[in-house]
């Protein structure tokens, strides 16, 4: 029998049409386009908690996770009329008509469009300028034990309880974790960045050797709490969201007495429709726990008094009065020592050379991860013996956010390799650029930002 072309569904009182119903979305377990969205046909309930109202940015993988995928802010011009969509201001002054799901219809016909996980704004469409919600994304590094993770995220709890908000925690579908906690929509996207960050330092604080609030990686330690996730125009991947790695992990609500021993292995796209089935949504309860900032933001202003001021934005955000310089601090150190070279006869002095902490060279940057792992393979070939000394964890694959597409930089930590004999960083084979083969906008205008990866 050949493939069906399209399916109909009927739900939410509308046919939904299902084009391709038989293409493959995770070719190693073999899910089909109509499996993800039966998926989210049996958990609508949870997942409509997570972005219902909310303006949605599409992140669309046309051929499943084997694809590279595209960010979509504009909705489709041809939709359904019963598909809505607000008017979204972003910090470059740009507008953007975004989708905006509120039933399980327009929840499957988006998941339609190749959209495996689901990424709202924290706010609603009544309030575009007060988010509702604090968002903690703890990120592993590189190395770090899941036992770590958890132990982090219960640290997050405690100091959400402290400072009178109540955390739901899900799993990230990767390494990471998430909390989420609900709050009166009376603080700018400024303020729950800046309580983010308190939280984080404070974190940070109890547990120096696990927890880090460092943007730059080179000054991390364990678990990253990402609290520019809280930028304006920033989205995570929401409660009950597949995940695009290999086995379909779900991004799983949990109770506070399961993260010590949970498993985010163990939730995928074809076992959680039975854990809901049998449990519910362990996050069921959190529109009913609002809470207020004021204490972190208390919090925030008594770690200004103590010297910590603003910590650096998103690289495509304009510069803030009183942030630090956006420059990674061993690239300071080289500048510094540079400038102390440009005296006379400074032509004739050898430049400073980088040096980091952690000695990160960037070996690849393409348009593909397979071209840039044949990039990294190239460099092996050039560095045999420091590539012997390689372990897993320092070759690092990093997703990259274009302007409509993801991309690829590899870079590798040289921990291993003794210093003298470090190979020195060349310039990146491939040397990928989105911003200058774009065509859109002026070569070299913005900086391309990290899709968080937990």
């Amino acid at each position: 029998m050949g493939k069906m072309r399209e399916a109909v569904l009927e739900v939410a009182g509308r046919e939904v049409v299902i084009t391709n119903p038989d293409k493959t979305f995770f070719s190693e377990v073999g899910y089909t386009n109509l499996d993800l969205v039966k998926y989210y046909a049996a958990v609508a309930e949870g997942a409509l908690r997570g972005i219902a109202g909310r303006p949605i940015v599409l992140k669309r993988y046309v051929d499943g996770v084997q694809s590279e995928p595209f960010f979509q802010k504009r909705a489709p011009e041809h939709r359904p009329e019963w598909v809505e969509t607000v008017e979204l201001r972003f910090p470059s002054g740009r507008t953007a008509r975004e989708i905006v799901v509120r039933d399980a219809a327009q929840l499957l016909w988006i998941v339609n469009l190749g959209c495996i996980d689901l990424n709202p704004h924290p706010v609603r469409t009544d309030d575009l300028e007060h988010p509702d919600e604090l968002r903690v994304d703890l990120d592993p590094g590189p190395g770090v034990s899941w036992d770590d993770v958890r132990r982090v995220t219960l640290l997050v709890r405690d100091v959400l309880d402290e400072h009178g908000l109540h955390g739901w925690p899900k799993t990230s579908g990767s390494r990471g974790m998430h909390v989420y906690a609900r709050i009166a929509t009376r603080f700018s996207f400024d303020q729950v960045r800046r309580a983010a960050l308190a939280l984080a330092r404070e974190v940070e604080r109890r547990a120096p050797e696990h927890a880090s609030s460092k943007w730059w990686k080179e000054e991390r330690r364990g678990v990253f709490l990402d609290y520019n996730q809280n930028a304006k125009d920033r989205t995570v991947a929401a409660a009950w969201s597949v995940r695009p790695t290999p086995d379909a992990r779900v991004s799983m609500p949990l109770q506070w007495d399961e993260v010590a021993g949970c498993d985010p292995a163990a939730f995928t796209l074809g076992t959680a429709p039975a854990r809901f089935a049998e449990r519910g949504d362990a996050s069921a309860g959190i529109d009913a726990s609002v809470g207020s900032l004021d204490s972190l933001l208390q919090l925030s202003a008594s770690q200004e008094v103590a010297g910590f001021g603003d910590a650096p934005w998103p690289p495509h955000y304009r510069r803030q009065r009183d942030e630090p310089p956006r420059v990674a601090p061993s690239r300071r150190k080289a500048a510094d020592a540079n400038k102390e070279r440009s005296g006379p006869g400074a032509d004739k002095l050898p430049r400073a050379r980088r040096r980091s902490t952690q000695p990160l060279i960037t070996v690849a940057k393409a348009a593909h991860e397979a071209e840039a792992r044949a990039g990294l393979e190239r460099w092996k070939a050039r560095h045999p013996a420091a590539a012997a000394r390689l372990q897993v964890d320092d070759i690092l694959v990093d997703s990259m956010r274009g302007r409509s597409t993801t991309w690829t930089r590899i870079r590798i930590n040289l921990r291993h390799v003794p210093e003298s004999e470090r190979p020195a960083e060349e310039p990146p084979v491939p040397d990928y650029d989105p911003w200058r083969t774009s065509g859109r906008g002026r070569p070299g205008s913005r900086t391309p930002k990290t899709r968080s990866s937990s």
